[in-house]
């Protein structure tokens, strides 16, 4: 990426969410589309930033059955995103099947495969929040293996909090 800035456009509408994006896209590399956005305008949000061609990361955080995640991460990679989220606390098979698809996908429309990136733990996660879906209530912990999943599925990019950035690189720069 050019710019390594992405905005986020977390904005209820398409209207609110392309008058920002003209206005800062001279400084940024990228848009970020979230949950609300891509709710309220479709995928022809996507395209239509694309149009500008501006790069789109799409931050949909897929968590599903294998099938159905490789399913949508091939339909984000016809849009021609650049950069995507899955949950890794969907397992290996569904990392695997993410990166796949996304591969697979571009390849077959002569696009470059988006970056799937893994989201461990949510920010907003704490251990009683762990403990609650049944997981070992250390968030330190479960970003670690969830981390280690990701790259063992093929994965190319982590999302993760500031704090775990450091001790993220150095656990994963020695596997």
């Amino acid at each position: 990426m050019r710019n390594p800035i992405i905005a986020a456009l977390d904005v209820p509408t398409a209207e609110v969410a392309l008058k920002l994006a003209e206005q800062i896209a001279p400084a940024v590399g990228a848009f970020k589309i979230g949950s609300e956005l891509f709710t309220s305008a479709g995928p022809d949000i996507v395209r239509r930033i694309r149009e500008r061609d501006a790069l789109v990361f799409l931050d949909l955080k897929f968590h599903d059955i294998p099938n159905t995640v490789a399913n949508a991460v091939a339909a984000a990679t016809r849009l021609d995103v650049q950069m995507l989220t899955i949950h890794t606390s969907g397992g290996l098979e569904m990392v695997r099947a993410a990166e796949a698809s996304a591969q697979q996908s571009a390849k077959v429309g002569g696009l470059a495969a988006p970056l799937v990136l893994g989201v461990t733990v949510l920010t907003s996660s704490s251990g009683s929040t762990l403990a609650e879906i049944g997981c070992e209530p250390d968030v330190v912990a479960q970003v670690e293996r969830l981390a280690r999943l990701a790259v063992k599925a093929g994965l190319r990019g982590l999302v993760c909090s500031p704090l775990e950035v450091v001790g993220l690189r150095q656990l994963l720069s020695s596997s």
